[in-house]
């Protein structure tokens, strides 16, 4: 069956209408159009994560930043959270896991941009949403322009910028970018009076963002002083029902860039004036795709990497021009002097988040570890890496009836074009239900008509039509594109379907995919990766890297392995892939779980988070190497060391999975409170 487009009506760009921008001290040129972030006059579609630096150790940050990294990720957002770093009205810190300037400069020595989420109220999960318990206590009107309250924001706004405004782009540093505030809907004459207190104190940056969604009609938001971001998660687990929920249209591909489910469940709800969000003023851009999600008390969901990268590539096809992922590490939150610091219903919130996890079912987790979203969505951004400038040109063009979220038969698909060349996007997945079958697909797109294939399975995947590539143009690839090496194109072979290319004028030409599938045509050369191959494919300092079963990044020079002392790789030298390995394997850790009958000591906490009868086990590791799994079925659990509450999570269905160097020579217990059947679950 022929499946094809919609006409394509090419929009014109607005420039030179937001109030933003400039040329920086180190040497770049940033400035935002209707369209895309324009970077040295190229366009550009970045790739950012968000990694919560006071949610991690210090000494982790540089490590981690560089899995980051070799994932594509080109910037990290990161939240400042007033509670933590003024719990105490007038005693601020920023030392230990709380300085912001260390992690900012560890983000430059790892090549990444940074975002700066400055609040002053953030959510994140966070007990207040961020605010200190001193604040709320006052006699203001938090989040609006009352004077008292501004002058607290002012101060807490000039004390974080004191410590990085010489890393600001004005400065020549690496802040490209400060999100104000968060989720607030309808105060934009407040949102306007945080900017100018930002610049006031010595935030120059070329990017001011808030968050977009709030309905339909968008948040309320200063015209063209701001960028709206959007989000979009594959579960919803602040919903305060314990059903499955309905098929989500971010599975979809539309043009739709709000979700009014983010943020729901403290959303004020449509304005009343007639107020609608300007969206074709603004790049398409995300700060909320979900790279995982938490759990709460009451909806337990558990992620699958295709609920991530689906989402994603539906996000990208749908026309975003800015890739933002949360979580895309996960974290630990601290306790507090006085109070734990996590969401709950005892501080007015809708939600029980667990004390210390923050783990986010992210793609990196909160202990480092990579989990296969982070291997799928690392060939998205390979390919906006290389093509990106090409594809934030083009604009989305939809098929005359696009598939609806809860239509199980119709092909998910759509198309980004500049009218000339283009890429086409499918999507044959949905979270918690199976997409029928559909044999011979013929998409034709602009003037090119791919062959058949079958829409089979749990696959989404992107092809090319009309390509440059050196002195000809790839008609089209049944291949998903995902990074350039000098004149050498790099492919992925996609489950099920044969990897076929075709020059303008040439033949087709079948290929069998592997590590020695080169093929040279029209002055180039294409090498098609297995899936499997193309999930542990790196660009690392400019050249690329398949590991063997090991998610491989760069740090200070040195190839290394995500959790593997022992790598082994294949390296691209220009003409063929060389092996090599180094390294060597360690002796992992071994764990002993023993039930006892009762503590040594009272665990802290316990009772706030569960009434269920609590068992207890002595844990005992045999070395500190790698990571332990722990499975206890329960409905939470609590880990202590040598007295100290060292983790804790609502179990999921997932095992726990630990670095033994957390709890090897440490008097260590697990707290688990009995089973219960009262939220809601996705194992069995």
């Amino acid at each position: 069956m022929i499946y094809g487009f919609d006409k394509y009506e090419p929009t014109d760009i607005i420039r030179g209408h937001m109030k933003m921008g400039g040329v920086y001290k180190n040497g770049e040129s940033v400035f935002v159009n209707s369209r895309y972030i324009e970077i040295n006059g190229k366009p550009w579609t970045g790739v950012m994560g968000e990694y919560h630096f006071c949610r991690d150790k210090s000494e982790n940050w540089y490590d981690e930043l560089m899995k980051m990294r070799a994932c594509g990720i080109d910037i990290v957002a990161t939240y400042l959270l007033w509670i933590y770093h003024e719990e105490t009205e007038g005693e601020i810190s920023f030392e230990g896991d709380l300085d912001i300037r260390k992690f900012v400069l560890d983000a430059k020595k790892a090549g990444l941009k940074t975002v700066l989420r400055i609040g002053p109220w953030a959510h994140g999960e966070c007990r207040n949403g961020g605010f200190p318990d001193w604040l709320i206590n006052k006699p203001w009107k938090l989040r609006q322009n009352d004077p008292d309250y501004l002058e607290k924001v002012e101060s807490w706004y000039k004390a974080v910028a004191d410590q990085v405004k010489d890393l600001t782009y004005g400065c020549g540093g690496n802040i490209i970018g400060i999100q104000l505030e968060n989720e607030l809907t309808d105060q934009a004459e407040h949102l306007l009076t945080l900017k100018k207190i930002a610049q006031k104190v010595g935030f120059d940056v070329p990017i001011f963002t808030v968050t977009g969604w709030n309905s339909a009609y968008g948040a309320r938001i200063p015209i063209d002083e701001v960028i709206p971001v959007f989000g979009g998660y594959p579960e919803a687990p602040w919903t305060q029902h314990k059903n499955e929920l309905e098929p989500s249209v971010h599975f979809t591909f539309n043009k739709m860039r709000n979700d009014s489910a983010i943020g729901a469940d403290l959303s004020k709800g449509d304005p009343k004036d007639g107020w609608q969000l300007p969206y074709d003023r603004y790049p398409f851009a995300t700060c909320e795709l979900g790279g995982g999600i938490q759990v709460t008390r009451h909806r337990r969901p558990m992620i699958r990497p295709m609920d991530i990268y689906a989402l994603a590539l539906c996000k990208l096809g749908s026309g975003s021009n800015l890739m933002g992922y949360y979580m895309f590490h996960g974290g630990t939150n601290k306790i507090g002097k006085r109070t734990t610091l996590q969401e709950s219903t005892r501080t007015g919130y809708p939600n029980d988040y667990a004390i210390l996890d923050y783990d986010f079912q992210a793609p990196l987790s909160q202990f480092g570890q990579a989990r296969g979203q982070y291997r799928l969505l690392n060939m998205l951004h390979m390919f906006l890496n290389a093509f990106g400038d090409r594809l934030a040109l083009m604009e989305t063009v939809l098929p005359k009836e696009p598939a609806k979220a809860d239509d199980l038969n119709t092909l998910r698909y759509a198309m980004r074009t500049d009218g000339k060349s283009g890429f086409v996007f499918v999507n044959h997945y949905l979270r918690l239900k199976k997409l029928k079958d559909i044999k011979d697909v013929q998409i034709c797109a602009q003037d090119v008509t791919f062959p058949k294939i079958d829409a089979e399975g749990e696959k989404a995947f992107i092809l090319p039509f009309n390509l440059d590539v050196g002195s000809s143009v790839l008609e089209y690839a049944t291949a998903q594109l995902l990074t350039k090496i000098d004149n050498t194109y790099f492919f992925a072979a996609i489950d099920g379907i044969e990897p076929i290319y075709k020059l303008k004028g040439g033949d087709e030409i079948r290929v069998r995919a592997g590590l020695k599938s080169a093929i040279e045509l029209g002055g180039i050369k294409i090498i098609t990766l297995k899936p499997i191959e193309a999930l542990y494919t790196r660009v690392l300092g400019g050249k690329l890297y398949v590991g063997e079963n090991v998610d491989l990044y760069l740090k200070d020079g040195q190839i290394r392995g995500i959790c593997a002392d022992r790598v082994s790789y294949h390296l691209w030298n220009g003409s063929e892939f060389m092996h090599a390995e180094q390294g060597l394997e360690s002796e992992c850790a071994k764990i002993t779980i023993s039930k006892i009958s009762a503590l040594p000591f009272v665990p802290a906490y316990i009772h706030e988070m569960t009434s269920g009868k609590l068992d207890f086990y002595k844990i005992c590791v045999n070395n500190s190497h790698g990571f332990v799994d722990i499975d206890v079925p329960c409905d939470y659990a609590q880990i202590y060391a040598d007295g100290e509450l060292i983790a804790d999570r609502y179990y999921y269905g997932e095992k726990w999975s630990l670095p033994a160097d957390l709890l090897y020579k440490r008097e260590c217990y697990l707290v688990v409170s009995e089973f219960t059947n009262d939220f809601y679950r996705e194992f069995v």
